[in-house]
């Protein structure tokens, strides 16, 4: 099997946990570089002891590396202002680019949901750990009955949140909830964020209620426990906390909601737990592995689609 060579922007947390996904488990791509600004970082020192090519000179210092010109694949784990100018770069000589940064240059991606409507977008975009978390449920519901209204909190330990996290929580917020309308299939959408200090550090885990009509609750039931299947195929920390929960709500008792009238139908209400692999981050940091565990999958379709 011929496999796709790619590079990684980012030695930070994020880009190093991605790195030592695709060492230990590799599949249809070989790291080939990894790029980062700062030549102390434990990231390069890392990707340096597996004998991976490194530069902490940036977009520039990769484009130099001999190995450069055979590169297909790029991820960038940086910063939305950093990811607008490596975009360009990487474009401009053919290399197709996979965004963990809350850029969204390129179409939301979440890879059990829309993945192959997305495999020949030059750049895609990752969302949000809330939403690569959250958004397959809000889907799995919307795969078999009309979503009016969707709404998740994603609880993470205050550890896993960098400065990077925490200057972006608007961002967060507007982006997961675009998403869960763009690709979860809400009519309309609404994303919360918890960063809880609790000791020992808590595992993330995520409140997703929908509001929806055309379907009974086994139905439902049976579309998401399907939908975890499929993400815990590359997240295998990813879980159901307990049965789906339901409640009714006809003609005698609607739910009265402020600034969208009567809501007859089913809210439904799902608990996840995402448990982080361990590969780099620790396990509780599930929210960041379930962006690099996506990120990585998404690589992967992306280069069986190059090699195909």
């Amino acid at each position: 099997m011929t496999r796709i060579k790619a590079a990684i922007i980012g030695s930070g947390n994020i880009g190093t946990d991605l790195m030592m996904k695709m060492v230990k488990y590799p599949q249809n791509m070989e790291l080939a570089a990894v790029v980062g600004i700062d030549p102390d970082s434990e990231g390069l020192a890392m990707a340096r002891a597996h004998g991976i090519a490194t530069t902490h000179e940036g977009i520039e210092g990769l484009k130099r590396l001999d190995c450069y010109k055979d590169i297909r694949i790029t991820f960038d784990a940086t910063s939305a202002y950093a990811h607008k100018v490596h975009d360009a770069a990487l474009q401009a000589d053919g290399i197709r680019v996979v965004d963990l940064t809350p850029a969204a240059i390129g179409p939301f991606t979440v890879p059990p949901v829309n993945m192959e409507a997305n495999l020949d977008a030059p750049n895609v975009n990752m969302v949000t750990c809330g939403g690569q978390a959250t958004i397959p449920m809000v889907a799995a519901v919307a795969q078999v009955a009309k979503v009016h209204y969707a709404e998740i909190v994603a609880s993470v330990s205050s550890r896993s949140a960098g400065p990077g996290t925490r200057a972006n929580i608007d961002e967060f917020t507007r982006t997961t909830a675009r998403a869960i309308e763009a690709v979860g299939g809400a009519t309309r959408g609404k994303a919360i964020i918890i960063l809880n200090p609790a000791e020992p550090p808590m595992i993330m885990r995520d409140t997703v209620f929908t509001l929806s009509e055309g379907a009974d609750e086994e139905a439902i039931r049976a579309s998401v426990e399907a939908m975890v299947a499929m993400v815990q195929a590359y997240v295998p920390g990813y879980r159901l906390k307990q049965q789906v929960q339901f409640e009714r709500y006809g003609d005698n008792n609607p739910l009265k909601i402020p600034g969208m009238g009567e809501f007859t139908g089913i809210k439904t209400m799902i608990l996840l737990e995402v448990e982080g692999a361990g590969d780099y981050l620790p396990s509780y940091s599930g929210n960041l592995d379930i962006m690099t565990a996506a990120a990585k999958a998404t690589g992967e379709l992306i280069a069986e689609r190059i090699g195909a």
